[in-house]
């Protein structure tokens, strides 16, 4: 993971900011695709967050890489587009959210934007090795690797959050405790 870190901190500019905003442009204005901030993803990470994280260190994975930074971008921007919340029943639901949600992501991006046959690949193998079938193209393992990365970094930073808090509430605890003895 140290290395992922080097390789966005090496290429992050405010030229590729930019840029990355230029290209998602058009996506992040939709409505639909707004929608996506109405679902929680990674504990505190909205869908939305979590889909703008994948797309932007995806897109600089690829520049750095000489690839399809674009496809890489868009389709990491439209990847988890399945608006539901995966942690509730679903009366439709058939099969594994893991190995369901990126055809349905598919058909609401699909719906929504032309679509490359490269930034269909990314979004349709994004759950890569679970979905079994291998990716057409580097930027699709890319992305997925992406993803990955971006859960468990998402992951990481609520439990810090959790833990600095469950810590904090004990020793309030142990002061409470502390102060009741010596007025006692």
């Amino acid at each position: 993971m140290k290395g992922l870190i080097i390789i966005f901190n090496t290429i992050y500019t405010r030229d590729n900011y930019l840029e990355f905003q230029d290209i998602i442009k058009d996506i992040e204005c939709d409505e639909t695709v707004k929608l996506m901030n109405s679902f929680k993803q990674h504990y505190n990470t909205t869908c939305y967050e979590h889909c703008l994280n994948v797309a932007f260190y995806s897109y600089l994975v690829c520049k750095k890489c000489n690839l399809d930074f674009v496809s890489a971008a868009r389709a990491g921007m439209l990847h988890d587009l399945f608006l539901y919340d995966w942690r509730l029943p679903r009366e439709d639901k058939k099969g594994f959210h893991g190995f369901r949600h990126p055809k349905v992501a598919l058909n609401n991006a699909s719906k929504l934007f032309d679509l490359s046959n490269k930034e269909k690949d990314i979004i349709t193998k994004h759950m890569w090795p679970i979905t079994i079938i291998l990716p057409k193209y580097k930027e699709s393992y890319i992305v997925s690797c992406v993803d990955k990365y971006c859960a468990i970094k998402e992951s990481i930073s609520y439990y810090k959050k959790t833990f600095k808090f469950q810590r904090l509430c004990k020793y309030a605890y142990i002061f409470l405790i502390m102060i009741f003895l010596i007025h006692s």
